[in-house]
């Protein structure tokens, strides 16, 4: 039984999980790790994150090449589009990817347990392998990190074929003629990207006023401009009332804000209305951990839940549901654990959308600013005015810096445009650090850069920008 009792036991293998049973290793646990699928690295790394960058990659090269390189005195042939191969690449990233969470696994000396994990009492967890086997191990501690799955709309069940979530919508065996898609967040954003740049008609059907419902609006209003010029046809304010997907083609029927009833018709319908924790047999609830009203695991600063001895990270808590801040969580859990310092905050996650442009963010937007109360500075500069985007030919984007106006401190920062998802990565540091827009401003930025951006914007709160 000696082999069946460890320190640690993380049920979970995804971003927040194999990080957190890394960093226990690293300080000495014994520890081991749950996980259900046959490879480690979560939803993010098998279905999510991953294999969605790689398809957005490839298909803005396939976009570039039938579109964007002859002014830049590029003249290319037939374009042809091979979905296979484009397929198989995502995968082969895929592959590469989670054999080394398991190398580092093997590295770290981590127990993978592969099954599913139901917990039996606040210290023992019980696997049930994919024959029906089932083993219970013990623990002085237990780390949930199982992660999240679509939500389902209520009378709209996903089949798999015409009524799909994000995980089908990766692997489409073709491209379709016409992808209706529910819900105008970053996953529908995302996804209806890449099939558009193939070829797709893609219909984006928003509840909402506008998509990504928390983006600062006026960097919102210009994102949205920008992917209507390039083809996904937006509905805002349009409420589904129905689904049939029994014929050739799913059909959808919607009512928008004046109440005009509105009908599509498609290959495939993508749910992407957000994603719910996935605590299904679990046990947790009947081991008394506490959840919230919205089914979310409640947890005190250190990651404990009500049961002294579980711990939760990641999507099954409240906050953003994002892979980078179940990470932070589980070395901040983890650290807590072992009596050292843990550290997390929340202000200085950034948040990104991989279109083409892209968006990324740190901190809040003008409005969530307006509703609290608190009076700010902004500065904005536009990308078009950078040597950088000029000299690539990128025309779309806006850099957005938002500071106290009684102490200059950054409040947000929000940016559209090229290669977002690394440069907001500066921005983030000095949030963290409480940094000001005029430590920005001060701070020496490479010329070309679209890093440039950030410094003029930031210029900008004291009206000084240079180049506008």
């Amino acid at each position: 039984m000696a082999d069946n009792k460890f320190d640690l036991i993380v049920i979970g293998g995804g971003p927040g999980g194999y990080v957190a049973s890394i960093r226990a290793a690293q300080l000495g646990m014994k520890v081991a790790c749950v996980e259900k699928r046959t490879t480690l690295g979560g939803t993010c790394l098998n279905v999510g994150c991953i294999p969605s960058k790689a398809l957005l990659d490839s298909s803005e090269l396939y976009h570039q090449a039938k579109e964007g390189m002859a002014v830049h005195g590029v003249t290319v042939g037939q374009v042809k589009l091979d979905l296979k191969t484009m397929m198989g690449r995502k995968e082969k990233v895929v592959g590469e990817l989670t054999q080394g969470i398991a190398s580092l696994f093997k590295k770290n000396k981590i127990t993978h347990i592969s099954g599913t994990a139901r917990l039996v009492s606040g210290t023992s967890v019980e696997v049930t392998q994919e024959k029906g086997k089932a083993e219970t191990f013990e623990a002085t501690r237990v780390l949930i990190a199982t992660g999240s799955e679509p939500f389902e709309l209520p009378g709209i069940p996903f089949d798999g074929t015409k009524v799909i979530s994000s995980t089908e919508a990766l692997s489409l065996p073709k491209v379709p003629k016409h992808l209706i898609v529910i819900g105008g967040g970053v996953i529908g954003l995302e996804l209806g990207s890449v099939w558009q740049r193939l070829g797709a008609k893609v219909t984006v059907i928003e509840m909402l006023p506008q998509p990504l419902g928390n983006l600062d609006t006026q960097i919102n209003r210009l994102a949205q401009r920008t992917f209507s010029r390039q083809g996904i046809e937006f509905h805002l304010e349009t409420r589904v009332t129905a689904v049939d997907a029994k014929g050739k083609e799913v059909k959808v029927t919607a009512e928008n804000a004046k109440g005009e009833k509105l009908e599509f018709n498609g290959d495939h319908v993508l749910v992407a209305v957000g994603r719910k924790p996935f605590v299904e047999g679990l046990g947790a609830k009947e081991v008394g951990v506490a959840f919230n009203e919205r089914g979310f695991i409640t947890v005190n600063d250190h990651y404990q839940t009500s049961v002294p001895t579980v711990y939760a990270i990641g999507d099954v808590t409240p906050g953003p549901m994002l892979a980078h801040k179940a990470s932070e969580e589980g070395v901040a859990a983890v650290d807590g654990m072992a009596g050292l310092p843990a550290h997390m905050n929340y202000d200085a996650i950034p948040f990104v959308v991989y279109t083409w442009p892209e968006i990324a963010w740190v901190g809040r937007g003008e409005e969530e600013l307006k509703a609290a109360g608190i009076e700010y500075r902004t500065g904005t500069f536009p990308m078009q005015a950078t040597a950088r985007a000029k000299a690539m030919g990128e025309k779309d984007g806006m850099v957005k810096v938002i500071s106290d106006a009684r102490t200059d401190k950054l409040l947000g920062v929000i940016m559209f445009g090229p290669r977002a998802s690394d440069v907001i990565g500066e921005a983030a540091v000095a949030v963290e650090f409480g940094g000001s827009a005029e430590d920005l401003a001060r701070s020496v930025h490479a010329h070309p850069t679209f890093s440039e951006a950030i410094k003029e914007a930031a210029l900008g709160v004291e009206k000084r920008a240079i180049h506008l």
